[in-house]
């Protein structure tokens, strides 16, 4: 919950163009009254990485999560021509239902 809240402060600032800045994370946060979930460094952190950055480009950014996976393949295709994509063992449904005992929960004759 403390990155969140302090995240929260700094998009709140962003979006009234106020300057991002230790203090004023800080102010916002206190303000909120989530300032007791909120470890002290975070302020810091946060103010420090937002100062580096463009706000506008980190949130329209796609994140790097799904590109190790595209940028593998381009890889493997560029190194090896038209590579055959692997092939999922996945098992084949069975066309027999198999008969399981309830233990006569589901009977409908009345065994008390």
């Amino acid at each position: 919950m403390s990155e969140l809240a302090v995240v929260y402060a700094a998009l709140i600032l962003h979006d009234g163009g106020a300057e991002i800045n230790e203090e004023n994370l800080k102010t916002l946060v206190e303000a909120a009254h989530t300032h007791q979930h909120v470890e002290a460094y975070w302020y810091s952190k946060f103010a420090e990485l937002l100062a580096t950055q463009d706000i506008n480009t980190v949130l329209t950014t796609i994140s790097a999560g799904a590109a190790p996976a595209a940028g593998a393949g381009g890889a493997a295709a560029a190194a090896g021509g038209a590579a055959e994509p692997e092939k999922e063992a996945t098992p084949e449904p069975s066309s027999e239902e198999e008969d399981v005992d309830m233990g006569g929960l589901y009977d409908d004759e009345d065994d008390f």
